[in-house]
């Protein structure tokens, strides 16, 4: 079921980050051959000149004008351009070597969905065949002995327009850490490093690279899942974090990418810049391609410029900035000449495309701003595993709200201190995914545990938190009765008290512990004489009234013993508990009109993004319908377009 959904998920994200109007590569046509032997200089000339207006204008940037200005050339995307799923896309498979995939025979698989309708269990069948461990890629092997001599030797056009894009942005005397190091980092000539650390397997040829002045053997693929690459020696390296990183033609080697890029932002500088530079998937596959993951092999080499800007914002979301994308391939490149043209015939152009998506480290917030806690919140949240961007979107408004509203430094300082409590929250809560209880409804619960100064996240804290939410056996001297007599709850007023309840729990006071059994057994109790008092209430306000009063009382300890609770609530009038009731519901409303109005905030940026987005492929769309001349391939000649008519 995962996997189907995932691999849907994916097909609809590439499809809605890839605009057909620019980044689509259309397969070839396939034209029958035709062989000319010599076409006249002065047909070639002006041919080849109306072929590269047309290529441009097919290649028009997606960025505005402010995004190019102070840019190096060839930027293709801007960072209001990128276009993200709400969660991770991919699944492992996408990022394996294809000869390390099971290959199951097709008639036996069943797709999630297929699965979930049909009532089969989703079990592997004896007829799947395994991974057996000689199939694995020994990437150690593969690295330091089978290719220990093998240089990547890229096109020189392709070269130089690297080191042209690098001396745009790095100066003489930065330190430059190299993830997938060998024996050239492309640097130009009048760059020269303070520091430059490699760090790869390929450490002969990086003893061959003569700016490298440290190396450091690291399986870029040996990871930590959703945190970092495992290794300490990088790990050290953030004692002294780097001005710039480079990794040039690795990303198609990576199998957690995502790590890598968590890696690369933990080691980085505020402010420090990280560039993505790759060539054309076919520039070297005759050396590499055993190592190369099936991504970047099906997909095409504008489609990898989108998967690599996912790498940059599914890693630390907002803590990149200036996220761009950039096309720097040689004007000898494939792609430049084969699209329309007499060269689709001559089957010309190399294959030496190049490109760099890059991005720079932003700044975290060491303290809450008090006018945007939730830019500073937001930023604390950067680099949480566990979390996908989507629950970061919900939960920051919610902690933002309750950082501006408290009204004690307490509850200020325990939203600036438990935000790093989120993961261990939700390595429970997701597991809620399968049942009703809304993405929002997780973030209310996560962001209202944060808030609560009692709340530290200990194991018998995390303990409760299942037993509450039904993910393990409810103890049945509290969550048994405790569920039993809120049953007519609503569902938000069960994850307050939720919320509220659990950091009672691993206090290690015995009188908490006794307060905790005080309010299971004076439930019922308590709703009785309520329902007594106020025979009109409905049942969830009964409930609703009974657990909040109960919590300010007996849940405190020392507050209120169970026999002055009685006496107290004893003396209550209707009109009393009603006016109680209704202050308890005031709060809440203002609370759900803040979060509408922020929701609606969120929907009109969304709305403008995509107006933007519309605007750059009217553009390309426009550009292309006022071609006055294209190509015949059957006269061998640029010929006037014959314009409809309306």
């Amino acid at each position: 079921m995962h996997s189907f959904i995932k691999k849907v998920g994916l097909l609809a994200f590439l499809a809605s980050a890839t605009p057909a109007s620019a980044f689509v590569t259309k397969p070839a046509s396939n034209h029958a051959s035709t062989e000319l032997h010599a076409m006249p200089p002065m047909i070639i000339g002006p041919m080849i000149r109306k072929m590269r207006e047309e290529k441009q204008k097919a290649k028009m940037p997606m960025a505005t004008e402010n995004e190019m200005k102070g840019q190096a050339p060839g930027l293709r995307v801007g960072g209001s351009a990128w276009k993200w799923p709400p969660v991770w896309p991919y699944d492992q498979t996408f990022f394996t070597p294809p000869e390390d995939l099971n290959k199951p025979d097709p008639s036996a698989q069943l797709n999630g969905m297929a699965g979930m309708l049909s009532g089969v269990a989703q079990v592997p069948t004896p007829e799947q065949p395994e991974i057996k461990e000689e199939e694995t890629l020994d990437v150690f092997k593969y690295w330091k002995e089978d290719k220990a001599d093998v240089k990547t030797e890229l096109d020189a056009e392709s070269v130089e327009k690297l080191k042209s894009h690098f001396s745009f942005y790095l100066k003489p005397g930065m330190s430059i850490l190299e993830f997938g190091a060998a024996e050239n980092s492309y640097l130009p000539d009048d760059i020269k490093p303070s520091r430059h650390v490699g760090v790869g397997l390929s450490t002969k040829l990086m003893g061959e690279n003569p700016s490298i002045t440290e190396k450091i053997e690291v399986d870029l693929n040996n990871v930590i899942e959703d945190q970092t690459v495992d290794s300490d020696e990088l790990r050290q390296l953030t004692a002294e974090p780097f001005d710039c990183i480079i990794m040039s033609n690795t990303i198609d080697f990576l199998t957690h990418p995502r790590e890598v890029y968590r890696t690369a932002w933990q080691l980085l500088k505020p402010g420090g810049i990280m560039l993505v530079a790759f060539t054309s998937k076919k520039a070297y596959p005759d050396k590499f391609e055993r190592a190369q993951t099936k991504m970047w092999r099906d997909f095409n080499d504008d489609q990898h410029m989108w998967i690599a800007g996912s790498f940059f914002q599914f890693s630390a979301g907002d803590g990149w900035e200036n996220l761009l994308a950039f096309d720097i391939s040689p004007e000898s490149a494939k792609a430049n000449l084969e699209q329309s043209g007499p060269f689709d015939m001559f089957k010309k152009g190399k294959e030496n495309n190049m490109y760099v998506v890059q991005a720079t480290k932003g700044v975290q917030d060491e303290t809450i701003d008090e006018e945007n806690p939730a830019k500073s919140i937001n930023s604390k949240m950067w680099m949480m595993p566990t979390l996908e961007e989507r629950d970061k979107q919900l939960v920051v408004p919610r902690l933002a709200r309750a950082y501006k509203t408290a009204t004690t430094d307490d509850r200020k300082k325990a939203v600036a201190e438990h935000v790093s409590l989120l993961p261990k929250i939700y390595e429970a809560l997701v597991k809620m995914d399968q049942f009703a209880f809304t993405f929002s409804m997780q973030s209310q619960l996560a962001a209202d545990l944060v808030m609560d100064p009692g709340f530290d996240g200990n194991d018998e804290q995390i303990t409760a938190l299942k037993q509450g939410l039904g993910l393990r056996t409810p103890s049945p001297e509290f969550w048994q009765p405790v569920g039993q007599t809120t049953a007519n709850m609503a569902i938000e007023d069960k994850i307050n008290l939720l919320a509220y309840l659990v950091p009672r729990f691993g206090s290690g006071n015995p009188e908490q512990e006794k307060a905790l059994l005080a309010f299971a057994s004076g439930l019922e109790p308590t709703f009785e004489l309520i329902r007594s008092k106020c025979p009109g209430m409905a049942a969830s306000d009964v409930e609703l009234l009974g657990t909040e009063l109960l919590c300010s009382e007996i849940l405190v300890p020392g507050r209120s013993t169970k026999h002055e609770f009685a006496a107290w609530l004893d003396a209550m009038t209707e009109s009393d508990l009603k006016e109680i009731l209704e202050s308890r519901k005031v709060p809440k409303k203002a609370a759900a009109s803040e979060l509408a109005e922020f929701r609606e905030a969120r929907e009109q940026e969304e709305r403008e993004r995509e107006e933007l987005r519309r605007k750059y492929e009217e553009q390309v769309r426009k550009a292309r319908e006022e071609r006055s001349m294209a190509f015949n391939p059957k006269t061998g000649k640029f010929e006037a377009i014959e314009k409809k008519k309306e």
